[in-house]
């Protein structure tokens, strides 16, 4: 039997492949260069997709607010909390009162300061007085009897309104609110009706036993606002967000103390933190879409409102301990659109729009 030598076998099997090879290239030069072209095609028609793909201008995280913020309502005065007349979700007026605190102590002092002033009244009544010097008497008992009427007007009020939370009329409400209007107003006649003459260039210093009434007119009031800063108050018209104060405890005059979280929900707002490479690309009245992972299929629009004249510290994103590596931020006010089911307090992504695609719909 013929014996092969080994290396020839090798040369001759790898001479085989070489040509098997170079056939098959042949054959798939025409297809891969067909391939090649369409891919090509393909590049050039997803470039131009991108083209014309709205791009946001930046993007940022947020927080839903009240249109004018969250307040947080402390106590003025130390003391001892007597009744809770607020709850939670409560639509207020402004200047009703939320929480009642003890002013048991400064009855005693009111009516003190009251019957000081009727002395000095008697007193005061038994100097004639003509001209401008009476005509400033008159002016000056005229303005203490709408102050004092305007602070009994305000008592009525707050009763009303904790009668109203305990099933009491809502009309007697109104009529309490109206009586204080007309009280306020009063009391702005008469003071400018004093003012205007307090401004003659002819009237005369006031005696001895007008400026000891003054004096004791001057401690009511003082007691007045005493009593009035047991009572804590809405600021404006809103909605009672939370309510913190206990019957039985003791307030304390510090924001760390808060006895209600108040704000107004009839529209909301979000405070977002813009990236410092991205401040340049925000502008006022630029148009924005905002989600919330509550609501994964809707968008929410906006518009921003307001820019912070300063970059600061991060507090939305924040975690934990600042890090050297944490960028500054720019806070951007965006006020929403309509009424959203948003809730205070809800986290949220801000993207703002190009100028170019402010009209196009957003690609989620």
């Amino acid at each position: 039997m013929l014996k092969l030598d080994p290396t020839f076998s090798a040369v001759a099997a790898a001479a085989v492949a070489a040509i098997a090879t170079s056939v098959m290239l042949n054959q798939l030069t025409p297809q891969l260069s067909q391939n090649a072209q369409q891919i090509t095609s393909g590049d050039a028609h997803a470039a131009d997709s991108l083209l014309t793909r709205p791009v946001w201008a930046a993007s940022a995280t947020g927080r839903v607010e009240p249109k004018e913020g969250e307040i947080r309502i402390s106590s003025e005065v130390p003391a001892r909390i007597v009744e809770v007349i607020a709850k939670t979700n409560d639509r207020v007026a402004a200047g009703d009162v939320l929480v009642k605190l003890d002013s048991d102590d400064l009855i005693p002092k009111l009516i003190a300061a009251e019957s000081e002033a009727e002395v000095r009244i008697r007193e005061r009544d038994e100097e004639e007085a003509t001209g401008v010097a009476l005509e400033r008497r008159k002016a000056e008992d005229a303005l203490n009897d709408s102050e004092r009427a305007r602070f009994r007007a305000q008592g009525d009020l707050d009763e009303a309104v904790r009668q109203s939370k305990n099933g009491g009329d809502a009309n007697a409400v109104t009529a309490a609110r109206e009586k204080l209007a007309e009280a306020d107003k009063k009391v702005a006649e008469d003071r400018a009706a004093l003012d205007t003459i307090l401004a003659k260039p002819d009237l005369p210093l006031p005696t001895r036993l007008e400026s000891a009434l003054i004096a004791a007119r001057t401690d009511v009031a003082q007691v007045e606002n005493a009593i009035e800063r047991t009572r804590v108050r809405a600021p404006s018209d809103g909605t009672v967000l939370n309510v913190w104060a206990r019957a039985g405890e003791m307030a304390a005059p510090s924001p760390d103390a808060a006895l209600v979280l108040f704000g107004d929900i009839s529209s909301l707002r979000v405070r977002a933190e813009v990236e410092e490479r991205d401040v340049t690309r925000i502008r006022v009245g630029q148009r924005v879409v905002v989600r919330a992972d509550a609501f994964p299929d809707k968008d929410f629009e906006g518009v921003v409102t307001q820019l912070a004249p300063a970059l600061g510290s991060p507090r939305i994103t924040t975690r934990g301990p600042r890090r050297p590596n944490d960028v500054e931020v720019l806070e951007v006010l965006i006020g929403l659109d309509g009424t959203p089911p948003l809730l205070t307090g809800m986290r949220v992504d801000a993207f703002f729009r190009h100028e170019a695609s402010a009209s196009a719909a957003p690609a989620r």
